[in-house]
């Protein structure tokens, strides 16, 4: 199992609507993380500076990487491309964060 952290960051005025897409989050996204290999995905937010901080754990960083190409996770970029920092395909602006601690 890999533990991956990473940031994206909200739009002004947009915390709300994002919270709330992810509580309507689609069946089949939820079906595409998990047969992809990702478990345990947080996501936090700074509120103070709209940083969102997440946290998933994948089985196997190839076939993560492979979700990104899916249709379902490419509508689900184009959905929430108006309400946070995207790059030019809508993919979220993500930066991923290195692991400096873990207690289990």
């Amino acid at each position: 199992m890999v533990r991956k952290g990473f940031k994206m960051k909200l739009y002004p005025g947009m915390e709300k609507e994002y919270e709330k897409r992810h509580n309507e989050l689609w069946q089949e996204m939820k079906d595409m993380i998990h047969e992809y290999g990702g478990r345990n995905y947080t996501i936090f937010l700074d509120k103070e500076t709209l940083v969102l901080y997440g946290y998933i754990e994948v089985e196997d960083l190839e076939k993560w990487d492979k979700s990104a190409d899916t249709a379902i996770n490419r509508k689900w970029w184009d959905f929430m491309a108006d309400i946070m920092e995207t790059n030019p395909d809508n993919s979220p602006v993500c930066i991923d964060l290195q692991e400096v601690f873990h207690l289990d």
